[in-house]
């Protein structure tokens, strides 16, 4: 594990030295953080972010969105993808956190331990690893690392969790691997690499940073094609 750690150091530096600050470009509210975050799922940052912006304009209230049509909050978030799903998903997760707090307010998660909060976001139906780490991390400020689709991609290739290993087994596994205080900055660094050089198609590796400290990125150098993981 020692190994393992300073690896993951050598990577920080690296990235931070190409990216410059990693921190979270945002703090948000709990419940904000959570919706927006469910919205995600399975769409880009900006299609979410579109289609919260639009819920939010549509409705001024949470209450209004938990007493609307479930057919018409599904238009209003048309542009996040999967509005059919993510509408009743929605709906339901506004009226538990109601029922739970008696009201639309998750900031007594803030006094909760991380083990606390966890089981309190998990137990909400639709949210999964990802959906509980991104709260904790950007709305709470706790030290997890949050497994999308970048990062899980990215850690792969790296090598730092074994190949076809689940989003789910990800998560534990970095959350083991990653010291506390690199866990944030690593997936905006990584999240970073993903999107602009490790894509998921074929990766600029010869423009990357760490592609010294990458066991794919040899062979795909060399062969002069795309890993497929």
């Amino acid at each position: 594990m020692a190994v393992g750690v300073r690896r993951v150091r050598a990577i920080h530096r690296r990235l931070l030295k190409r990216y410059g600050d990693l921190q979270p470009p945002r703090a948000s509210d709990p419940l904000d953080e959570l919706i927006l975050t469910v919205l995600s799922q399975h769409t880009s940052d900006a299609n979410a972010e579109r289609a919260f912006d639009a819920l939010r304009a549509a409705y001024a209230m949470w209450d209004d969105v938990v007493r609307a049509r479930t057919p018409a909050v599904a238009d209003v978030i048309r542009s996040g993808g999967l509005a059919n799903t993510k509408a009743p998903r929605i709906q339901a997760i506004l009226r538990e956190v109601h029922d739970r707090e008696s009201g639309f307010n998750l900031t007594r998660l803030r006094t909760l331990s991380d083990d606390e909060v966890r089981s309190y976001l998990s137990s909400l139906r639709g949210v999964g690893p990802k959906t509980t780490a991104v709260v904790m991390a950007f709305a709470l400020g706790r030290d997890t690392i949050p497994v999308d689709t970048h990062v899980h991609r990215v850690s792969s290739r790296l090598g730092l969790i074994p190949a076809r290993t689940s989003a789910e087994k990800a998560h534990r596994v970095l959350d083991e691997l990653v010291p506390d205080e690199l866990k944030i900055p690593l997936h905006v660094g990584l999240i970073r690499l993903g999107r602009e050089i490790c894509a998921a198609g074929r990766p600029l590796c010869v423009t990357c940073p760490l592609k010294e400290l990458c066991p794919t990125a040899p062979m795909f150098l060399s062969a002069g094609r795309a890993p497929r993981r």
